[in-house]
């Protein structure tokens, strides 16, 4: 699994970025791109939730019960 993982990261840093207007050319592609941006997604609220909880704990919040 982690194979086929590293070669999708490869292939999608081969053909597409940020700046790059290539267009999937095919269903493998596709779904190679759409997972890489749901990946980034998640990454992303990740830091935003770690951030938030920091800056809650520096004013002195509390979180919210679990």
């Amino acid at each position: 699994m982690t194979d086929i993982k590293n070669e999708m990261d490869s292939d999608l840093d081969q053909n597409y970025s940020l700046n790059s207007n290539a267009d999937p050319k095919n269903m493998q592609e596709l779904t190679i791109y759409i997972i890489t941006r749901i990946d980034d997604m998640g990454n992303r609220i990740d830091d935003l939730e770690k951030s938030i909880a920091d800056l809650m704990n520096q004013a002195g919040v509390e979180g919210p019960e679990k």
